[in-house]
């Protein structure tokens, strides 16, 4: 099925590419078909479903630290554990052992901790993942899996995290035969987005599937 996505602004992340107000992506499977306006691509492809999200739709975000972030952070289960653990994410050695974490606590810790991701319009995971269920827990998720990348200061859920522009976050173009990987933003611009974060993520598609949708 053909799909178009549109929004507000369209950023392609293509250096030296200037946003494109109303613009959108056409999807087909797993793979940008083409970019240009809403109205050109509509048009052309007259049988195409529409999505329309408020906002800017940009490429996907990466996340760095991935191991730290599921190996070593867990996420409590809401409603279940937060009257006993509350509901921040816990980390350090002391507390962690104090948890008694077994291999399939922390798959169910990277499980919820995935979804915070997507809902962030994270499409990307830097890390190297020792634990299997993590590692499952992750490529069910849809997210891409990359090797280790360098960052400064403890990993985050949000990417964009003591960064200096929000283009620093982007994983990938926006392209014609580029992955369908992108991510929609309740914001203005980049520069909102900066300013914002990333939970005014609205939509985050990968493979060309939803996987996140505010409700």
């Amino acid at each position: 099925m053909l799909t178009i996505h549109t929004a507000d602004l369209l950023v392609t992340g293509s250096s030296g590419s200037a946003p494109l107000p109303g613009g959108a992506v056409l999807v087909e499977g797993d793979r940008i078909a083409r970019v240009g306006p809403y109205e050109e691509l509509a048009a052309a492809y007259p049988h195409a479903r529409a999505r329309r999200w408020p906002g800017v739709l940009t490429p996907g975000l990466l996340v760095r630290g991935g191991d730290e972030l599921l190996e070593r952070t867990y996420y409590p289960d809401d409603p279940y554990e937060i009257t006993e653990l509350g509901t921040e994410p816990i980390s350090g050695v002391g507390a962690l052992a104090d948890l008694k974490m077994t291999e399939a606590r922390w798959g169910n810790s990277a499980r919820r901790a995935t979804q915070k991701l997507l809902a962030r319009g994270v499409v990307a995971v830097a890390g190297r993942f020792a634990i299997p269920a993590v590692r499952t827990a992750v490529v069910r998720s849809g997210l891409t899996v990359l090797p280790p990348a360098p960052y400064e200061g403890p990993a985050a859920l949000d990417p964009l995290a003591g960064l200096s522009a929000a283009e620093e976050a982007f994983h990938g173009i926006l392209e014609s035969g580029a992955p369908a990987r992108f991510a929609a933003f309740a914001v203005s611009g980049p520069a909102e987005l900066l300013e914002r974060g990333p939970t005014t993520c609205v939509a985050t598609v990968i493979g060309g599937r939803l996987l996140h949708r505010r409700r």
